[in-house]
């Protein structure tokens, strides 16, 4: 059975840094896009970063461009997002996500989503 389970979420100072990671089981990692979507309250999910599972190909939302990274270890079945500069509009459930994609393909939506985990909460304070 698959799992996906996020953790290094927390309660942080505006431009402070929080890295977050993801382990996937029950799977075959590399075979799979990554990503990061997160949500906050009265907001719609929105992507924020995604990795390709074939040629390290990245996206970046605009509004973490330059202030966040993703990243995987494919030996480890781990996806990391390293969040920098944060600023109070970060603060939002951040969600893994899995998806199958075409190679060199690093987007994609909610709705290509093959599994997702539970969340972890990000809190940034003013």
């Amino acid at each position: 059975r698959v799992q996906v389970v996020e953790s290094g979420g927390g309660l942080v100072q505006a431009g402070g840094s929080l890295r977050l990671s993801c382990t996937a089981s029950g799977l075959t990692f590399d075979d799979y896009a990554m990503g990061w979507f997160r949500q906050a309250p009265g907001n719609e999910r929105e992507v924020v970063s995604c990795i390709s599972w074939s040629n390290g190909a990245t996206y970046y939302a605009d509004s973490v461009k330059g202030r966040f990274t993703i990243s995987r270890d494919n030996a480890k079945n781990t996806l990391y997002l390293q969040m920098n500069s944060l600023k109070p509009e970060d603060t939002a459930m951040y969600y893994c996500a899995v998806a199958s994609t075409y190679y060199g393909d690093a987007y994609f939506l909610g709705s290509d989503v093959d599994y997702w985990g539970k969340g972890t909460l990000v809190n940034i304070s003013s």
